[in-house]
């Protein structure tokens, strides 16, 4: 419990700190676009580090050179804990926004880092703001951001991390549409690090798989269709690949 509390007191330190930060950002922005936009983006995945260093958590890497440094992609990965996003944040690139739940929104200051990060949120049976967040994210990618999504829509609770929920191809419109490679990306022992025993926080062994891309450019039109279940099969060999690792 004590590792929560820590956890806990360094977000909203981080939150509240940051305030300031936040000015200063946008100032640098208006001057400096991209050198503000790096910044902003190093620094929260500097808050995302600090955030991890009570918890007691091993994380091994995979796959990092799968990442091209020349163009946007699709993350597209399997999601089992908030965990998820607070350690596979840090080891990205390049500047990324997340498709996320609208009830993010809620939570004081953080909707305003996500927004200049380039975040979409879905909000639940709301079909219209959805399309457009899509397509917001499509426009993004061709603006040389990189997106990543969770197209199981929800966090899998299965006591077996093995078993994936069904993907929603919607998600894959932001790859097909752009023109963008996917990049798989499978976490396993996230789950059980918090939500299994939650609100206690555990130490645990974690780890976080990058596949290697999935260019959809050149695929015929029944090839794009298949594409969320191709992405899902490459995602469930490295789950359950890696599950035996833990």
């Amino acid at each position: 419990m004590i590792r929560t509390i820590i956890a806990v007191v360094l977000t909203a330190l981080f939150l509240i700190l940051s305030l300031p930060i936040l000015g200063i950002e946008w100032l640098i922005r208006k001057k400096w676009p991209h050198f503000g936009e790096k910044s902003g983006f190093r620094l929260v995945q500097l808050g995302f580090r600090a955030v991890t260093l009570p918890m007691g958590i091993h994380l091994d890497v995979i796959g990092r050179e799968h990442i091209p440094d020349d163009v946007p992609v699709l993350f597209v990965g399997n999601h089992r804990s908030y965990l998820d996003v607070i350690l596979g944040y840090p080891l990205l690139p390049h500047m990324t926004g997340f498709v996320a739940k609208s009830g993010f929104m809620k939570v004081p200051i953080l909707p305003i880092w996500m927004k200049r990060l380039y975040c979409e949120f879905l909000v639940q049976d709301d079909l219209k703001q959805n399309m457009t967040s899509i397509i917001n994210a499509i426009d993004h990618v061709k603006n040389g951001v990189s997106m990543y999504i969770y197209p199981e829509g929800q966090r899998g609770t299965d006591p077996d991390e093995r078993n994936l929920l069904p993907f929603h191809e919607g998600s894959f419109k932001i790859a097909t549409k752009a023109g963008c490679p996917i990049i798989p990306v499978a976490v396993v022992g996230t789950r059980e690090c918090f939500e299994a025993q939650f609100p206690k926080l555990r130490r645990g062994h974690v780890i976080i798989e990058f596949g290697e891309p999935i260019e959809v450019a050149g695929l015929s039109r029944e090839e794009l269709k298949g594409i969320g279940a191709r992405t899902r099969a490459v995602i469930e060999e490295m789950v359950i690949r890696n599950h035996s690792m833990l």
